[in-house]
């Protein structure tokens, strides 16, 4: 009888120290989701990765709820990169991808891409892409924003067109 209470009273303590030490566990960088664990790193990239095409289940609970996707992916490789892990629904990663036709000149260089926070500008400019580059992303807006965007071609002597035709975009939100 004595060795069944020490059992007893084993697995008691044992079933009362596991809730805590799950809790420790899980408290952490959301964004940390494979080993080694304490840092996030390419292997929580290449784990979120896996979970958003479906290669491995699903446990990030980084955008509310157990949800693997794109957005899910960006904010891992934020965090990777030195940024914070955003966690919730409304931290939902916006980006704008512009899209143009190529210059028909002979001796275009690349592009430089400018945006407004109103229809005709004035317009700052937020990038450069090299040719033969017709493509752009630009993820320095807000959700719930309404951006208008142009893109002059830029010669290898540096001399730029006239701005193209105006592009809006309104970026959802959240």
């Amino acid at each position: 009888m004595d060795v069944r209470k020490r059992i007893l009273a084993l697995v008691i303590s044992a079933a009362l120290l596991f809730p805590l030490l799950a809790g420790a566990v899980a408290v952490g960088n959301p964004c940390d989701l494979a080993a080694p664990k304490g840092s996030v790193d390419a292997a929580d990239v290449q784990a979120a990765i896996n979970m958003a095409l479906g290669v491995q289940p699903c446990t990030a609970n980084i955008a509310g709820g157990v949800l693997c996707n794109v957005a899910v992916v960006q904010r891992v490789i934020n965090a990777a990169l030195g940024g914070t892990c955003l966690t919730g629904p409304g931290a939902v990663y916006h980006a704008v991808t512009l899209n143009w036709v190529a210059s028909a000149s002979s001796n275009v260089a690349g592009y430089n891409i400018y945006r407004a926070g109103v229809s005709g500008g004035p317009y700052t400019q937020v990038n450069s892409v090299t040719a033969p580059a017709t493509t752009d992303v630009d993820a320095s807006i807000q959700a719930g924003g309404a951006y208008y965007y142009v893109v002059t071609a830029v010669d290898s002597s540096s001399n730029e067109s006239l701005p193209s035709n105006e592009a809006p975009a309104t970026v959802p939100s959240p």
